[in-house]
């Protein structure tokens, strides 16, 4: 083999090695893109000493080594949820802690020094909504303070359709409409547009 073919054929070699390790690149880059994706779809963790239990609210409830009080539990409209062998409990506007603590107290009567766990499974009372232009629109959990451009990102961001400046807020507990220029928010020259929201409230993003 002569040597411009010498030189030929170790450029293609090099070619192919630095080819393989872009796409290598790029499928690392995709797969951390995507798992930070799944990462923000996912609802944080309720903290136990903070989440105030609603109606609506699934909680579960078990009992170590005593299988017979494990129990999945709707929070009924009376704020109250039933468990085997205990009266009704009254757990709406309580921590779940709080309720462990309820629990074990009743149960002492019935097993020698209970170990009650309280979780909330899935929150029904505490929702705000946001539809219209953003990439992930509907019912996120709301379980501590949150503004309109936090709900914005939570939802994973604005389409490139989205008109910012035309944002606005329906309340759920009055039907009243607040107008948010959610271009002039995001620079900082309106902050007092980026409302604090409560359960029910409804994000428009035309």
């Amino acid at each position: 083999m002569c040597r411009t073919q010498q030189s030929a054929l170790s450029f293609l070699i090099m070619l192919l090695m630095t080819a393989g390790q872009f796409c290598r690149a790029q499928q690392q880059m995709q797969v951390s893109a995507d798992a930070s994706s799944n990462a923000d779809a996912k609802a944080p963790a309720i903290a136990p000493g903070t989440y105030k239990i609603g109606v609506g609210d699934v909680l579960h409830i078990t009992v170590w080594e005593e299988p017979q009080f494990t129990e999945t539990a709707v929070v009924r409209p009376d704020g109250k949820i039933s468990v085997p062998l205990v009266s009704d409990v009254d757990v709406s506007g309580q921590t779940p802690e709080a309720v462990q603590e309820s629990l074990t107290e009743k149960l002492n009567k019935l097993v020698h020094k209970p170990r009650v766990t309280v979780v909330v499974q899935e929150i029904h009372s505490r929702m705000v909504f946001i539809t219209g232009e953003v990439q992930r629109p509907g019912a996120y959990p709301l379980m501590e303070a949150m503004n309109v451009v936090q709900l914005v990102a939570r939802s994973g961001g604005l389409t490139d359709f989205a008109k910012q400046k035309k944002v606005y807020v329906l309340r759920a507990a009055n039907g009243a409409r607040v107008n948010v220029n959610l271009q002039k928010v995001l620079k900082g020259d309106a902050p007092e547009q980026n409302v604090e929201l409560v359960p029910g409230d409804t994000v428009v993003v035309p």
